[in-house]
């Protein structure tokens, strides 16, 4: 996870350790899970704190978008595939 701050604006990266480093593309769609998201492995209670403080937020993999739904940060129906891999955002309004 990696947390971004400008201009009264808080963005949370995260994905999947596994995903850091790939680029995932399908079509047109092109992904890459690269430095962006790169930062402190966190577990799930410390990712919660700082996505529910957050005004926006990206999102990659099964286990990242799992605690996001579970916890209904996101929606199902708001959740794209890249060579199967889950991608949300999130748009604090």
């Amino acid at each position: 996870m990696k947390v971004y701050a400008r201009a009264g604006q808080l963005l949370v990266a995260a994905a999947d350790a596994d995903l850091i480093g790939r680029t995932l593309q399908e079509g047109e769609m092109r992904l890459q899970v690269g430095d962006f998201y790169a930062g402190e492995v966190v577990d799930e209670d410390a990712f919660l704190e700082q996505v529910q403080n957050s005004t926006m937020g990206n999102f990659v993999g099964e286990e990242t978008i799992a605690v996001c739904l579970r916890h209904h940060l996101i929606q199902e129906s708001g959740v794209l595939r890249i060579e199967g891999v889950p991608h949300a955002q999130l748009y604090v309004l």
